[in-house]
């Protein structure tokens, strides 16, 4: 499992989206029992503290001690530091596994048999992720940040994001899933923000010593045009599975 947030944990908590209500809905509405869950990847317990309003316990795992200290605090929710592909936790403990915007950086078959083995028998899995910010009028400009200023500057691994997770090997009973998206209003400091979190900026910053944000910046101002917020669209990556 690789680690590219550590770095910048307090941004990546103050400037990431949040999933909206309809995506737990729907995994919830798939789930049979609500005794345990497990946020694996947590981050900064974005996922792992909506969980918590409905499982008895939730196990939340991360590889960045940094982005588990900024984690909300529940009763319910115990937090440590455990890879993804060697997690120590028992047999058949959870009915829940969730993985949000980090399932790319894992191992895979390593990480599939740690849920297998800790998934209960019908227990759910959920991938979740989102694409490439979607901002009208700004598909030029995020092309050319996106592909040309960051091409080569992107982990390999981005490229399960741009498959939406297809080409991932997926080993469960396919539950089909409802095509969502997170909608927001931001400001133009929000959006700047949000980007400033890429891991593939935070690459190029340390191969030329200044941000690649800079290049762009006169242009999607532009895009605000004295507004004080613009509407943008994050396509919500979606793929759930019951254990055999």
């Amino acid at each position: 499992m690789k680690d590219n947030f550590s770095g910048h944990a307090s941004d990546y908590r103050k400037f990431r989206p949040a999933y909206p209500d309809e995506l737990y809905e729907f995994i919830l509405s798939k789930v049979s029992s609500r005794s345990a869950a497990w946020d694996c990847g947590t981050g900064n317990g974005q996922v792992a503290v909506k969980l918590a309003d409905y499982f008895e316990s939730v196990e939340a795992t991360d590889i960045s001690a940094q982005q588990l200290a900024l984690a909300p605090q529940r009763n319910n929710i115990v937090y440590s530091l455990r890879s993804a592909e060697e997690s120590g936790f028992a047999d058949n403990s959870f009915d829940l596994i969730t993985v949000a915007q980090a399932v790319h950086w894992f191992q895979f078959e390593k990480f599939f048999n740690e849920v297998k083995r800790s998934l209960k028998s019908r227990g759910i899995i959920a991938l979740i992720g989102y694409g490439l910010v979607q901002l009208e009028g700004g598909e030029k400009h995020l092309g050319n940040l996106y592909e040309n200023i960051l091409g080569n500057y992107w982990d390999l691994e981005r490229k399960y994001i741009e498959q939406n997770y297809e080409g991932i090997p997926f080993d469960f009973g396919i539950i089909r899933s409802p095509e969502l998206s997170m909608e927001y209003h931001w400001t133009f400091d929000q959006f700047m923000g949000y980007l400033n979190t890429w891991s593939a900026v935070k690459h190029y910053e340390r191969a030329h010593r200044e941000s690649p944000l800079a290049l762009v910046k006169e242009q999607f101002q532009e895009l605000w045009d004295n507004q004080e917020k613009v509407k943008l669209k994050f396509p919500i990556i979606l793929r759930v599975g019951v254990n055999h």
